[in-house]
């Protein structure tokens, strides 16, 4: 909470004086504060007030009222800090990429806000940790202000691994909130969210339900589950419970907001915080070419004086391999100039989409489809002329946020993507910053090409 107020002359804070008149919130104008520290004009100090006395914030705990003194304009702005303690829950390994750019950015952001994160992860058999390993990437995170806790991942059968490891988490959340006066859980998705439930009925902390998707229509639409099958009811009644128990949701798209809580804005019927936020980038990695950089990718594409077409991630699966072979050649067909570039981390996946390059016409001159390093991937995307992204559209989708689509246009690139992806129509029509495909055709792909 932020309270401004405006002081009746300008405030120096010296060794030893006392600070009267103040118009501290809460306090009346005869109140005397001694000031310990010091700040002279045009500067800004950080202080806070206990008991009477204001104190540089380096020499006391962080869990009290921070106050900052403007001595240029003469306002003092209050904040009203309080340590927090918070246990973070995702399925997932440690050295995953999602986890790299998407968990641990976001917990070390909380560190930097004085909230005390402790993450939980689920760590594999394959590949094993050595206990240096361990312990460095342990004292990484602490150095960044993050207490990393974890388990092992269970994957075979998949409902008892799954049950089990739902257990365990249980378990472990409720050992670590009391331990560690956890007063919030932050659970990435359902698995993790059943995993915080034990804690959350016991009264040990409060329950964050960040939605990541629509998992049980997810299973259906991928042709795992059968529609209205055991598991898909097992899960959907388990989301009902999660739904009606959480105190505070998080979820990717407006779309899925509505879907979920119909009418609803930033709280639900019964007043429960909702907050929408799309999947984050990283600016600093992912952004417009500097001077030179993108000539020279583009050289060693040898792509200098053509229209680069970029696409980086999975192929196959929910990603629409063969449609995305059928746009670029239609695409190369009206434009012999574009050049496609395709960045995949499965060399089975890489393979097969170069198969049906070749048998649609093009010659190997005309793609590059391959890997490049993690670092090297937004170098490769920067240098490019536009981007595109076909995905597999359904309802579970609706809930859908893909990063790719971000890292596309933060590298400052038009992003050509079907429609029915989350809020991904939206945002690329109202922001005029790409094109949408409703249907996977050569009368369609000919008429986005021309445009």
């Amino acid at each position: 909470m932020e309270i401004r107020r405006e002081l009746p002359y300008r405030l120096v804070i010296q060794p030893g004086t006392t600070y009267v008149g103040g118009n501290y919130p809460g306090c009346d104008r005869s109140s005397n504060f001694r000031g310990v520290g010091s700040s002279s004009l045009g500067q800004d100090e950080e202080c806070v007030e206990s008991g009477g006395t204001i104190v540089p914030r380096s020499l006391v705990a962080p869990d009290v009222v921070a106050a900052t003194y403007d001595g240029r304009s003469g306002t003092r702005v209050a904040n009203r800090r309080q340590s927090m303690n918070a246990l973070y829950i995702c399925y997932f390994a440690l050295r995953e990429p999602l986890v790299q750019s998407q968990v641990v950015p976001y917990l070390r952001e909380l560190a930097a806000s004085e909230i005390q994160p402790t993450l939980l992860t689920f760590e594999p058999r394959n590949p094993a940790w050595s206990s240096i390993e361990r312990q460095q990437c342990r004292e990484t995170l602490r150095k960044q202000g993050i207490r990393w806790i974890s388990l092992r991942y269970h994957k075979f059968p998949s409902l008892p691994a799954t049950a089990y490891d739902i257990l365990r988490g249980n378990l472990v959340s409720c050992y670590v909130a009391r331990k560690y006066r956890v007063d919030v859980i932050h659970a990435r998705g359902h698995v993790p969210a059943a995993m915080a439930a034990l804690a959350r009925v016991l009264g040990l902390a409060k329950l964050i339900f960040d939605i990541r998707g629509f998992m049980p229509e997810e299973y259906v639409d991928a042709g795992l589950w059968p529609p209205g099958g055991t598991l898909y009811r097992i899960t959907k009644a388990v989301e009902r419970r999660l739904l009606a128990s959480a105190d505070a949701f998080v979820v990717l798209t407006h779309r899925a907001r509505e879907t979920l809580f119909p009418g609803c804005s930033a709280t639900d019927s019964i007043g429960r915080p909702i907050e929408v936020i799309p999947c984050c980038v990283d600016m600093k990695k992912f952004r417009e070419a500097g001077p030179g950089q993108r000539e020279s990718i583009r050289k060693k594409l040898n792509v200098d004086e053509r229209r680069v077409l970029v696409y980086v991630g999975a192929l196959g699966g929910w990603y629409l391999m063969s449609e995305m072979a059928a746009f670029i050649a239609v695409a190369h067909e009206r434009d012999p100039t574009i050049f496609a570039l395709v960045l995949t981390q499965s060399q089975t996946q890489a393979e097969a989409f170069t198969s049906r390059l070749l048998e649609l016409g093009l010659s190997p001159g005309d793609y590059r489809v391959g890997s490049v390093s993690p670092d090297e991937v937004p170098e490769y995307v920067a240098a490019a002329d536009f981007a595109f992204c076909f995905i597999k559209p359904s309802y579970s989708k609706l809930a859908s946020s893909p990063t790719k689509i971000g890292e596309f246009l933060a590298c400052g690139l038009p992003v050509l993507c079907n429609s029915g992806i989350g809020d991904t129509d939206d945002l690329l029509f109202t922001n005029r910053v790409g094109v949408i495909f409703e249907k996977f055709d050569r009368e369609s792909y000919n008429r986005r090409v021309d445009r």
